[in-house]
């Protein structure tokens, strides 16, 4: 997954083992710079190919959950291109990561690739490092698109996976046809 000679932070590695042992099913990663929701792949299939479309077995899943944000978000779903994050209008404020720009080692790739979660990128707002008196107002564009996207882990597929006694099977492999992604059971 990360390229030979890649550092893995001690606080990136906690975090792996965190998502290893307990069976998340979504996440979101929450930065600053722009006003959009990327979605896997975030790494381009051709490493020398910027902004290229790469999308992975469950692209409709991602777009759905990356829309879910973007659409409750009071800016995101401006429909002015006058505005920061206004160049991705006319994509319903989300995109593909790979597609914005492609960068390997990304936590979204990660926990789709070695996880059950599904995870998108949320950029917050426009500034990258914003003062602290615009957190408030930061925080409550977001909150409505917080908990609608946290909304979504109700959306698909549920239940128990147990043998003819009704035991719990532990890491059984669930496939749906048609989608080359298999996820497995918790605990």
């Amino acid at each position: 997954f990360f390229p030979s000679g890649f550092q893995v932070a001690p606080e990136t590695k906690a975090v792996m083992k965190w998502l290893r042992s307990i069976p998340f099913v979504l996440s979101a990663s929450l930065h600053g710079g722009e006003l959009v929701v990327t979605y896997p792949y975030d790494y381009s299939r051709h490493p020398m190919e910027e902004k290229m479309f790469s999308p992975t077995p469950d692209e409709k899943v991602f777009k759905m959950l990356a829309k879910a944000y973007a659409d409750a978000h009071p800016v995101i779903s401006d429909r002015s291109e006058l505005r920061c994050g206004g160049n991705f209008v006319k994509r319903g404020g989300i995109i593909n990561g790979a597609e914005w720009y492609s960068f390997t080692g990304g936590m979204a790739d990660f926990n789709y690739l070695h996880t059950n979660c599904f995870e998108v990128t949320v950029e917050v707002g426009c500034e990258k490092f914003p003062l602290e008196e615009e957190l408030f107002t930061i925080w409550h564009e977001n909150r409505g698109s917080l908990l609608s996207y946290m909304e979504m882990v109700h959306r698909g597929i549920k239940g128990i996976v147990s043998d003819k006694f009704g035991n719990p099977i532990k890491n059984a492999r669930i496939s749906v046809r048609g989608i080359r992604h298999d996820i497995t059971t918790g605990n």
